[in-house]
Formats: C-alpha cells, sequence, structure tokens
C-alpha cells in the first residue's frame, strides 16, 4: 500500500467534459462508515454536487483510483452519479 507521501505529484481533482460540453471537476469525497466517493461538482454552478462510490479503502487509494479513470471513464460514472447525500 502506498502512503500519502508516494501521492505527493497526485492531486485529488480531476477536470473534465460531460457528453454535452459541461465541465465538471470531479473529487476525492469522504462518505459515512469510512466509504469513499467522486464528487462531481458542476464548474460553472447552476447544478447538483453528484456522488459515486469507489472502491478504495483509504484515502490514498481514492486518490490513485480517481487517477487512474480516464476522461471516458469519468464520464460513464458521472452519468450513473446520484445527488450527494448531506
Amino acid at each position: 500500500m502506498r502512503n500519502y507521501s508516494d501521492c505527493v505529484n497526485l492531486y485529488p481533482m480531476r477536470h473534465f467534459l460531460d457528453r454535452d460540453g459541461k465541465g465538471w471537476e470531479a473529487v476525492v469525497g469522504r462518505g459515512s462508515w469510512g466509504e469513499y466517493l467522486i464528487l462531481f461538482v458542476p464548474r460553472e454552478g447552476g447544478g447538483p454536487v453528484l456522488e459515486a462510490s469507489l472502491e478504495a479503502t483509504s484515502f490514498d487509494e481514492a486518490v490513485l483510483e480517481l487517477d487512474r479513470l480516464d476522461d471516458e471513464q469519468l464520464v460513464e460514472l458521472l452519468e450513473e452519479a446520484s445527488p450527494k447525500r448531506d
């Protein structure tokens, strides 16, 4: 397992465009009971924050998991995402 010092060159945020050309930021977040999520935030505002679960069991793993996704995979997760729980 990598530790945070191994991830210093990775940033837990990604910018991408959906199929309609709308800009999004994908960031690592933490849900309840130790769950790690990708939070999808519209770059221009005007829309709900969405979330999708990650398989990661630590923040470091979540950052690596987000980093390994290509833009198409992010779009697919965005399309399956649900509104962020409070």
